[in-house]
Formats: C-alpha cells, sequence, structure tokens
C-alpha cells in the first residue's frame, strides 16, 4: 500500500527522495517522511498529509541533507494518520531508522517482549515495534565479524521474529556506506545505477534516474554500498536476482499537459488497446498468438474449466472474461474474489486452468491465490501490467498488458487492456476447438477497429462533461446493464464510487425489479449502458420501468439509435460494434462521467481518501 524510496551514492538525497515520494504518492498518502545520515547523525523530517501540504512545506523550513537516505508515503495500517504514526520509525537508540510496507501480525507480542525490557514508544505503529527489534539485535551483533555486515545480521535476526508481511528499508547513522533493504510479500526492487543505488517499491519513483533494476523475491535482504549491492535470501541458500531493464520511461509517468493522471490514462485507451493487440494477432490464421503462456496447443487443449481469481477492477474485466470463454470456447469459467478463493477449500477439478488478474502484479490475494493454486498442481497463468512483478515471475506463463504505468488510483486504462487480451485469449481457446475461422476473423477485424473507435468515443469529453455538472448533486446512482454490458455497469459504479464518493450500485437490469426499484425516484440518476445488441428490446422495457417511476436515466448506447433519445433525459452514442467487443467502447463514457462528477464535487480523482493503488495487505 504505502511507498518506499531509498538512495545511496555521492548526490543530495534529499531532492532524489522528495522527486521519489511524489511520484509514489498514489500508493499512499496520509503522510510522508524522510530519514537521511548527516555528519554521523540522523536526520528525520515527517509530517501528517499529503506531500505538498506537509514534507514539502517543512523541508525549507528545517532542511536535511545527506548522500544515503530513506522516504516513505503512508496508507494507515495500525494507527491513524498523525505526524508521531508517520514513518520513518527509529530504534531506542535513535541511531536506527526503518522505513515499512505491510502488516506485522505478531507485533504486540514483540511489543510485549520489548516493553518488559524497558522499551518505551512513541507511536501505535507496527513498524516502531520494528525498529527496536532490529535495534535490539543490533546491540547484540554491532561488534561481530560474521558473514554479514553487523546491520544486515541485526536485519536477518530481527527478520526471522517476524510473522507478516514487509518490504523494508534500514539505515544507520554508524553506518552512513550501508543501506539494507528486505521483502516478504511487499514488491521492493534494487535501482542500479553508477556509482549510486536506490531501493523502491515501485519503479516509477527511480525511472528518472536509472532503468536498470533488481526485483527482490519473498525472504531477500539487501545490502546496497553506492557501487554495488549484495543479496541474501532467508528462504535458501542462494538469492536469484536478476537485472531488467525498464520498458518505461520517465516522461510515461507523468501527467503532461492533463490535469490529472487519471484523464490522461482515460485518453491513453486508443494506444494501450493497440498495444495490448500489437503482435498478438495472425489475421492469414484468423488465430490470436502469444509468445509467453508456456503451455502447447495440447495443454491448452485439454482445459475444460477456468477459474480467475482477481480483485476489484480486474474481478470486473474477469466477468467479461467469463462471458467470453464460454462464448468462444464453451469452457466453463468461474470469477472469484481473491480473497475468498485463497481461503476456500474449493474443489477444482484436475484439468482446470487458473487463471490470474492484476494490474500491478502485487495484490496480496492475487498472489496467494497463485501460489495456492501451485500448491495444488493447477497451472496458473497470470494477465498482468507490470514486467518484473511477483505475480509475473510466479505464474507458469502469462500475457502483459503493456499499457504502461498507471497511477491514477482508480483504474481505467488497465481495464480496457485486460479485456482486450482475454477477448484474444478466449478466441485463441475457442479457434483450437470448434470455432469457425470466419467468427475469428471478424472478431479480430472488429478489434482493430477499437482504437479508431475509441478516439470517437473521447471526442465527446465536453459533451459527458455537460452531462456530468447536471448529476454532480446526486447522493445515489444505479448502473445497469446485461450480459457483456453487466459488468462493465459494475466498473462504472465502482469508478463513481472511488473517486466522487457517491452511493453507486451496478445490477444485471432485469434484477431492478427483484427489490432496487423501490429506491428509484427523481433524485436517483440510473446509467443504462444498452446497447443495440439482442437483448436490446428487453432492456428497453427495463428502462421504461424506470422512466414510469419518475427515474432520470443516462443511456450508453449505439450510434444511430435515435429512438433512445425521445425516451431518456441523457444519452451518449458509442460507435457499432460486435456484442463481445462492446464494453471496451462503453466503459469510456462512464470513466469519463465518473472523473467530471468527481472533479465538479471538487474531489482529489487521483488520490481519493482511504484508497491506495495496489492492495499489498491484507
Amino acid at each position: 500500500m504505502c511507498g518506499i524510496v531509498g538512495y545511496i551514492g555521492k548526490r543530495d538525497a534529499t531532492p532524489i527522495l522528495l522527486e521519489g515520494l511524489r511520484r509514489l504518492e498514489y500508493r499512499g498518502y496520509d503522510s510522508a517522511g524522510i530519514a537521511l545520515i548527516d555528519a554521523g547523525k540522523l536526520q528525520i523530517r515527517k509530517k501528517k498529509g499529503k506531500i505538498d501540504e506537509g514534507l514539502a512545506r517543512l523541508l525549507p523550513q528545517d532542511p536535511a541533507q545527506g548522500d544515503v537516505g530513506l522516504g516513505h508515503t503512508r496508507w494507515a495500517t495500525h494507527g491513524p494518520p498523525s505526524d508521531e504514526n508517520s514513518h520513518p520509525h527509529l530504534d531506542r537508540s535513535g541511531r536506527i531508522a526503518v522505513v515499512h510496507n505491510g502488516v506485522i501480525e505478531n507485533f504486540d507480542r514483540l511489543k510485549e517482549r520489548l516493553q518488559k525490557a524497558g522499551h518505551t514508544f512513541a507511536s501505535a505503529t507496527d513498524t516502531e515495534v520494528l525498529a527496536h527489534l532490529i535495534g535490539e539485535h543490533y546491540e547484540k551483533v554491532r561488534q561481530s565479524s560474521g558473514e554479514h555486515h553487523p546491520l544486515a545480521q541485526a536485519v536477518i535476526n530481527a527478520l526471522r521474529e517476524v510473522i507478516g508481511t514487509y518490504g523494508i528499508g534500514v539505515l544507520c547513522a554508524d553506518h552512513p556506506g550501508i543501506l539494507i533493504a528486505a521483502r516478504r510479500g511487499s514488491p521492493l526492487l534494487v535501482g542500479v545505477g553508477e556509482g549510486e543505488h536506490f531501493i523502491a517499491s515501485d519503479a516509477s519513483a527511480v525511472v528518472a534516474h536509472t532503468r536498470q533494476v533488481a526485483y527482490l523475491n519473498d525472504y531477500d535482504v539487501a545490502t546496497l554500498r553506492p557501487d554495488g549491492f549484495t543479496v541474501f535470501s532467508l528462504g535458501s541458500d542462494t538469492a536469484k536476482v536478476q537485472i531488467s531493464q525498464l520498458e518505461f520511461g520517465a516522461e510515461a509517468a507523468e501527467k503532461g499537459s492533463y490535469a490529472h493522471y487519471m484523464l490522461k490514462e482515460i485518453f491513453e485507451q486508443p494506444r494501450t488497446v493497440e498495444n495490448a493487440l500489437r503482435g498478438r494477432v495472425d489475421f492469414e490464421e484468423a488465430m490470436p498468438k502469444f509468445g509467453g503462456l508456456n503451455m502447447s496447443v495440447a495443454e491448452l487443449r485439454q482445459v475444460d474449466q477456468i477459474v480467475i481469481p482477481a480483485c476489484g477492477t480486474s474481478w470486473h474485466a474477469a466477468l467479461v472474461g467469463e462471458y467470453l470463454f464460454e462464448e468462444f470456447a464453451h469452457i466453463p469459467t468461474e470469477v472469484e474474489y481473491a480473497s475468498e478463493f485463497r481461503y476456500r477449500n474449493s474443489p477444482i477439478e484436475k484439468n482446470t486452468l487458473v487463471l490470474v488478474i492484476t494490474q500491478s502484479g502485487e495484490t496480496a490475494d492475487t498472489l496467494a491465490g497463485l501460489r495456492e493454486s501451485r500448491r495444488r498442481g493447477h497451472k496458473v497463468l497470470a494477465v498482468c501490467n507490470v514486467v518484473g512483478s511477483t505475480i509475473a515471475r510466479e505464474a507458469d506463463g502469462g500475457i502483459y498488458l503493456h499499457a504502461g504505468p498507471e497511477i491514477g488510483v482508480a483504474s481505467t486504462k488497465a481495464f480496457t487492456s485486460q479485456v482486450s487480451v482475454l477477448t484474444l485469449f478466449s478466441l485463441l481457446m475457442g479457434r483450437i476447438r470448434m470455432l469457425s475461422s470466419n467468427r475469428g476473423l471478424q472478431v479480430l477485424r472488429a478489434l482493430e477497429a477499437i482504437p479508431s473507435q475509441l478516439e470517437r468515443v473521447l471526442e465527446q469529453n465536453d459533451a459527458i462533461r455537460r452531462i456530468a455538472l447536471k448529476y454532480a448533486h446526486a447522493e445515489d446512482f444505479f448502473f445497469l446493464g446485461r450480459q457483456y454490458s453487466f459488468p462493465v455497469a459494475l466498473e462504472g459504479a465502482l469508478k463513481l464510487k472511488e473517486i466522487s464518493y457517491i452511493h453507486a450500485e451496478g445490477y444485471p437490469a432485469a434484477e431492478m425489479k427483484h427489490g432496487p426499484i423501490a429506491m428509484i425516484d427523481e433524485k436517483t440518476p440510473t446509467v443504462f449502458v444498452i446497447p443495440s445488441d439482442p437483448l436490446y428490446e428487453k432492456c428497453f422495457s427495463n428502462l421504461e420501468e424506470i422512466k414510469a417511476r419518475k427515474g432520470p436515466v443516462i443511456a450508453i448506447a449505439t450510434e444511430g439509435n435515435e429512438r433512445i433519445r425521445e425516451k431518456v433525459d441523457d444519452v451518449i452514442y458509442i460507435p457499432q460494434t460486435l456484442e463481445p467487443i462492446c464494453p471496451l467502447l462503453s466503459v469510456v463514457p462512464l470513466q469519463l462521467l465518473a472523473y467530471h462528477i468527481a472533479v465538479a464535487r471538487g474531489c482529489d480523482v487521483d488520490k481519493p481518501r482511504n484508497l491506495a493503488k495496489s492492495v499489498t495487505v491484507e
């Protein structure tokens, strides 16, 4: 959840840390802080609130400098947002500083033991307990000359007592030439520069300085110096870390001329869908093709069930995938909340393929579902955006989205990229079974047209903004759709809830009369995703029921449908396409609607309250 950045080298670390924290603020923005070593002393600066409202204002008044340092932006788990609970935290001596992502599950027992030994604590966090624990072990080994540097050994010894998840950075004023990093269940990478090294919980924090990174594995402990780094694994005899090249540059993580990252990412979708399709379509054979599945056609043909664990927006993309796999390949498909799937003892047959979907590749529940599935002997493929992420590395194979960094907390371009990839993969599974080449080619041609059709949808941005202003005062919304439009309705409701704080619910349209229609009145708008598909007339009847109760309706309809104008209050048109491809177009007006409503209500759309981009804790 939180963001970590660290630097060791020859430059002043403060501006590097502050820049990195700004790039990581989408991961947590309750508070922020930095720790540096200057003239053999730790310099700590931290403040509650968003970076520009807290830490960035504090530093000019109370400067800090040093050529080694750590930074942290927090999303609260233990203890409310406050200056005291902000990271970094110190050990009892005040000579060791720790920043931490994750949750130390046994912190209360460790704290009780340390208190009996005379330790006192200034915060309510589990991280401060970890800092004191490291400090206790450091006092025992500081004069030793063992296999590891004393600070590294202290971290290793402390982590062997810890139950839970962590991504940590550790500094000690006694050793200004050393920076320690460790991870279990919370992402952390090492950035490799010339005469300098970095740590970060997300590559966007260091991409302005280096594109060479090494992703740490669970139980890795890294010791960084300006001229190099070493890695020790708590879990095995050898640590396996590879240096890889980031596939995006610093400019991809900038807002550019857009007011918000979310708006930029909405407008990037013609290109990101294009990237998801590029090199993966063989029109001559009417076949999708993938390079990283690591499964033969014979193995894919043996799959007789697909289970898709996912969370949030990825779960909605998975619901679209369920329809796609069952229509194109006739494979029974189940979509699971990853947080439930990981703990259920669900009976999964031998020839089941588990397909996990995640933007970040670090979602804790999805990762746990992947590991449990592999433990049971099932093949696991991943649909993922972040190259080198934990899920990408641990899956048996998978498909990258190539959507570039998604900074806005409310996911947009990842959803359309996921649906694009799922369409291709379901088409592949169908073509190696019974799906005709004519139908396959028809779908591929429809996909090929999507980027230009998305451009036409985005041209309506100003019109959608005007519609949004009409309804920005509402406190409740319904989103309705049927078949492929139902997951889009769920996603539209989620987007509105996430960034505008308006209560919104998504339903299959026909379910309205089974209870929810009791909530319809003239103050409750309904957004109806109603393309010209085989169920259009049935949906139109559901729409009539809402209008009969004076409910305002915004329709997402297919171009050329003039009839619907007479019935609804507002209409947003999308181009004609095949029914299975329609979610790629119909979701974009809902993203823009949510965005403009949130802006009109004065909400921070990129950093909505209580949310963080990547959920790496339970």
